[in-house]
């Protein structure tokens, strides 16, 4: 009969220094394997061989892991990280300013003010402004950053000339303390602007410096309707807000490129819940061809959301499976979030919102805090819909290729954004950061194998004697209870059914 005992009386040092050698050998074989696989396809390639063949074998549920090799890596060219102007930015001394004499912390940063001016320089200004007084002021004003140097710089300009209708803008959106003020700062504006943007078109064809005042006359007049349309959105003034703004959108001059009036237009018709036109929006501008960005994704996914939302339940949908509208929405919730994987924390409250800068970077924190700060309610006004994207938004992630900034229906994930946004949102902000897929299970359980054997193989070339005696002593210690069921058998069963046990 086979006696442990003796087994292991017979093994030598040199034994247990092969054997840990070995196995430390082969777990790092299969661990430089696993890295490899996962660095390439995203998941375990353990893990992946026990979910869909071992798992059916033993009686495994049906296997609903999603593969990034069956996702098509895009091999799109990563853009660069853009800074867009906020469609939805607010007044500075009616909205910014008030938060600052809340709370004693700066909303805007630097960065983001300067771009604005900057901005401000190309709108606003042009060559044919050489020689006139009150326009040159008001190229030196936007530059300030002190405020009440830029707003005494257009008080000037206005004594200069009271038809400076960037003096006005300036007013409008730096001294007036409320909507009510900044909105009739700028209907005088808009008198002003009509004035000089019909001068202008008569003489426009007379030479390229009158085209450029043309230009800068109809950028004029388009800023101050979309900010009067943003005026009676904040006032309640819904209708009129919407008209405005439809009326913007038929406009073709460049900076509407810049403005995206469609967004204003797409949350003034969510604050009216007039959701068939929201779609009507949607299939316009929701193209492919055209920048995305969050507004038009979640908005998408809001709609469709609404359909299902009220009466969609995660436990029963687990068991009966997805109808076609709850897929639909599933799917375009997981659109978005691939989109800016961002904005469900601020929907759900799992982030605190902060005023959104005037500027955003698309996909980035900053646009995530833009659209969350102004739809937070729309998604709430939609019974079920955050329920929803609380049950099925992390879902994206299992979908995407390794690494996650590959991307599944968009182009990568820029890695820039997050320098960026620091620059775009003040200090006090926590910016969020795009999620890093976890290492797998069996990546970290090969490691520890691995680093632990290596040490017993270190431990034993050091010092045979010890651990000889260490690893006899740990097997003695396993095969015990061998020994005491041998002992409860051989009092129960024929000496020669013990035999035949043995030798077996």
């Amino acid at each position: 009969m086979w006696d442990s005992s003796v087994f292991l009386s017979t093994l030598t040092p040199k034994f247990y220094v092969a054997l840990t050698g070995t196995s430390s050998l082969i777990s790092g074989l299969i661990l430089i394997f696993e890295w490899w696989y996962f660095r390439k396809y995203g998941t375990s390639f353990i893990e992946q061989v026990s979910i869909n063949h071992i798992s059916p074998w033993i009686g495994g549920g049906e296997s609903t892991t999603e593969t990034s090799t069956s996702s098509t890596p895009t091999t799109q060219n990563m853009p660069e990280c853009k800074v867009w102007r906020n469609p939805l930015n607010l007044l500075r001394g009616a909205e910014y300013q008030r938060f600052y004499w809340a709370t004693q912390k700066e909303p805007l940063t630097f960065y983001d003010m300067n771009l604005s001016a900057q901005d401000h320089q190309t709108f606003f200004t042009c060559e044919g402004d050489a020689g006139k007084a009150e326009y040159e002021i008001m190229q030196t004003a936007w530059r300030e950053r002190n405020p009440v140097v830029r707003i005494k710089a257009a008080k000037t300009a206005l004594e200069q000339n009271p038809d400076c209708a960037p003096a006005y803008i300036l007013l409008a959106e730096e001294e007036a303390t409320t909507i009510l003020e900044a909105e009739r700062i700028l209907r005088t504006a808009m008198k002003v602007a009509e004035a000089n943007y019909k001068k202008s078109q008569a003489v426009q064809h007379q030479g390229p410096v009158m085209e450029g005042v043309f230009r800068r006359d109809t950028n004029v007049l388009i800023y101050i309707k979309r900010r009067l349309a943003m005026c009676a959105r904040k006032l309640g003034k819904l209708k009129e807000a919407v008209k405005m703004f439809r009326d913007l959108t038929k406009e073709i001059p460049p900076i509407m490129n810049v403005l995206n009036i469609h967004e204003n237009l797409l949350e003034a018709l969510l604050e009216m819940q007039a959701y068939a036109d929201c779609q009507a929006v949607l299939a316009k501008y929701d193209d492919i061809a055209l920048p995305k960005s969050a507004t038009i994704c979640y908005t998408a996914a809001l709609l469709k959301a609404r359909v299902v939302a009220e009466k969609f339940s995660p436990d029963i949908a687990s068991k009966r499976g997805l109808t076609p509208a709850e897929m639909s929405a599933v799917e375009a919730i997981h659109r978005a979030v691939e989109f800016n994987p961002h904005v469900p924390k601020y929907l759900l409250e799992m982030k605190q919102l902060i005023l959104p800068p005037e500027h955003i970077l698309k996909r980035g924190d900053s646009e995530a805090l833009a659209y969350a700060f102004f739809h937070l309610q729309h998604w709430k006004n939609v019974e079920g819909a955050l329920n929803l994207l609380h049950c099925t938004w992390e879902g994206t992630f299992r979908m995407l290729p390794y690494p996650l900034e590959r991307g599944h229906l968009f182009y990568p994930y820029p890695t820039c954004t997050e320098c960026a946004d620091r620059e775009l949102l003040p200090a006090f902000h926590e910016v969020s950061v795009y999620p890093k897929k976890e290492l797998p299970f069996f990546i970290l359980f090969t490691a520890g194998l691995c680093s632990i054997t290596a040490l017993l193989a270190l431990l034993t070339h050091q010092y045979p004697e010890s651990m000889g005696i260490f690893a006899s002593t740990t097997l003695n210690w396993f095969s015990m209870p061998f020994h005491f069921l041998k002992e409860r058998l051989e009092t129960i069963w024929p000496c020669n059914l013990l035999q035949h046990l043995s030798r077996i």
